[in-house]
């Protein structure tokens, strides 16, 4: 949806390089669409009930939704808590109940309620999701595509 708002705000104000700027999205888009076709076919190999996206911040709701992942985080985006007793339990006792496999934390927040989460229900701590800061050029995660193939391997 991004790229294509983005596409439709260049040719209206650019409309002589429409066909430029139509060309470019559709490239970008299959770019995305490639970096995520090796994370939706391992997905669909695993069994539903192992479908799950356990992260500290609930900010990764669109790609939980779209690679057909059920969601729980320890607390909802720009929450005024973060990791308190309550909401850490309240996590446990749902990864212990599904047995689910894998819980992530996000690169902008300290991952200690994650990894306590881990060590309570014997989960395995998968590591660092990248969801809404890119680095410096030289960085991990210096563009779009980056952040999603870090992510797709940190999910793997």
């Amino acid at each position: 949806i991004y790229v294509d708002n983005i596409r439709d705000a260049l040719i209206k104000y650019d409309p002589a390089n429409a066909q430029t700027y139509q060309r470019n999205a559709d490239t970008y888009k299959a770019k995305i669409t490639q970096t995520l076709a090796p994370l939706r076919k391992q997905i669909t190999e695993l069994p539903e009930n192992q479908r799950w996206m356990v992260t500290s911040e609930g900010a990764f709701s669109y790609l939980a939704r779209d690679l057909g992942l059920k969601e729980l985080y320890l607390w909802p985006i720009n929450a005024d808590q973060q990791g308190t007793p309550q909401q850490v339990r309240k996590v446990v006792d749902i990864v212990k109940k599904n047995h689910i496999p894998a819980v992530f934390s996000e690169s902008t927040i300290s991952d200690k309620p994650a990894r306590q989460v881990a060590r309570e229900t014997g989960a395995h701590y998968g590591g660092v999701l990248y969801v809404d800061s890119l680095s410096t050029e030289n960085g991990q995660v210096p563009t779009y595509i980056d952040l999603l193939k870090v992510t797709t391997s940190t999910l793997v």
